[in-house]
């Protein structure tokens, strides 16, 4: 089974040996691991293409949704999970932590005086309802997409 591995960690300073961590990973669970760092694109545009392509070829979506540059997962990561949803893939996410937004805000209203959404889920419903998330890393995940297999 291929599984896209969404992601911020494309932009850790060790990225290129946590995806090789990550693909030993997924082969241990049975899985071909597909990240966005599969291909030598340096364009935008192709790595926008590229990315996609990936997806489509995935049979599910796993995707690092913890927060990135502030309080929400990476906005690139949360494409790649809509996208992988439209396309009717199984989409499995992982949180270092199963804290609601407001307790790692620490408040209902933010910074700019916005309301922060306080539905006990530990990511914004658009995420956290149509994925399973698990508390953990990329292990713990891999470990319930091989309790529950992908129905594709």
């Amino acid at each position: 089974m291929k599984i896209y591995l969404a992601g911020p960690d494309v932009f850790r300073p060790d990225a290129q040996a946590w995806a090789d961590n990550a693909r030993l990973l997924c082969k241990h669970y049975g899985f071909e691991a597909m990240t966005p760092m599969d291909h030598n694109e340096s364009d935008p545009h192709k790595i926008f293409e590229t990315n996609l392509a990936l997806i489509t070829m995935s049979q599910v979506v796993c995707a690092n949704l913890d927060p990135f540059r502030g309080h929400e997962p990476d906005s690139g990561t949360a494409f790649e999970v809509g996208f992988g949803l439209a396309l009717g893939k199984k989409v499995m996410g992982y949180v270092s932590s199963r804290q609601t937004t407001v307790e790692r805000i620490g408040a209902q209203v933010d910074a700019n005086g916005y309301k922060v959404e306080d539905f006990g889920l530990p990511l914004n419903l658009m995420l956290a309802i149509p994925c399973q998330v698990v508390a953990g890393g990329l292990e713990e995940c891999l470990k319930t997409i091989r309790a529950k297999p992908a129905s594709q």
